[in-house]
């Protein structure tokens, strides 16, 4: 008999947040609690559950948040089954992080989600995004952005959250977070790390960055370590290699970034420089 259910689990290490991408048929699980906080995006199916005494079905696309404690149940309604992708971030990660991104963050805070269901495209986008920095275990930098990203939406609502002080751009600031991220393309530094440099918080460099050199702190330094890679593919290194001398996690890493800028493989992009096949 072919399993109604599986499930595919990763955790971060930096942050602690749990990924976890599954799909279930007929009964999913029985009502219970989490100490994180859950977002998710139903992926495929209708996802029926219940959240207090309120029956909920969400359809592809949908967003859902949960608070830690807030019990919860899980059904598929038909044969189909329902499939989902559902961070669990730990609600110590709000209290470290915002500080730092935002102004005016009350000394004590508690997050808390307006609605347990909506359609709401952006807060979907950003929350796919950080499941898959995370699940893939993308480069720290990587991670960092599309949390930061997630965690503006889900504070939009706050009435403490205000606009960041608008202040000049220290140029020559911004111009040395550059200079570090060409000096350690193969390192993987975070934006934590990055801000420091440039002596600013995690927004406002991500926010200065883009407006000077076009791109955000994590895509620029994803162009740098293409434009090594592909310098090095033409000198006939293997892909392997070259991952390894790029700051990629490994090849299938490269890969994955390499199809995505140039639309084939660095084994094709190779061969096509060289005449060489991958061995």
């Amino acid at each position: 008999m072919i399993n109604q259910h599986w499930v595919d689990i990763a955790r971060d290490g930096d942050t602690q947040i749990e990924t976890i991408r599954a799909h279930f048929k007929g009964h999913a699980y029985d009502a219970h609690w989490h100490d994180t906080y859950l977002i998710g995006v139903t992926e495929a199916g209708v996802q029926q559950f219940h959240s207090g005494r309120v029956k909920y079905r969400s359809t592809p696309g949908k967003v859902f948040t949960l608070q830690p404690g807030e019990i919860h149940d899980g059904d598929a309604i038909d044969g189909a089954g329902f499939t989902y992708r559902m961070l669990y971030i730990p609600p110590a990660l709000f209290h470290t992080t915002l500080p730092h991104i935002l102004d005016h963050v009350p000394g004590r805070f508690e997050m808390s989600f307006a609605t347990t269901l909506k359609q709401d495209d952006r807060l979907a986008a950003a929350t796919l995004a950080a499941f898959n920095a995370l699940h893939d275990r993308e480069s720290k930098i990587i991670k960092d952005h599309a949390l930061l990203a997630l965690m503006l939406l889900l504070t939009r609502q706050f009435s403490w959250r205000k606009a960041a002080r608008p202040e000049e751009v220290d140029t020559a600031a911004i111009r040395g977070a550059r200079d570090y991220l060409h000096d350690m393309l193969e390192e993987d530094i975070g934006l934590a790390e990055l801000a420091a440099v440039a002596g600013m918080d995690r927004f406002r460099l991500s926010r200065a960055f883009q407006a000077t050199f076009g791109l955000p702190p994590h895509a620029y330094l994803v162009q740098l370590r293409l434009v090594k890679a592909r310098r090095l593919l033409a000198q006939g290194k293997l892909p392997a290699d070259v991952a390894a001398l790029t700051g990629f996690a490994d090849q299938s890493h490269l890969g994955r970034w390499f199809r995505r800028a140039y639309r084939l493989t660095p084994a094709a992009y190779r061969q096509i420089c060289t005449n060489v096949p991958d061995a």
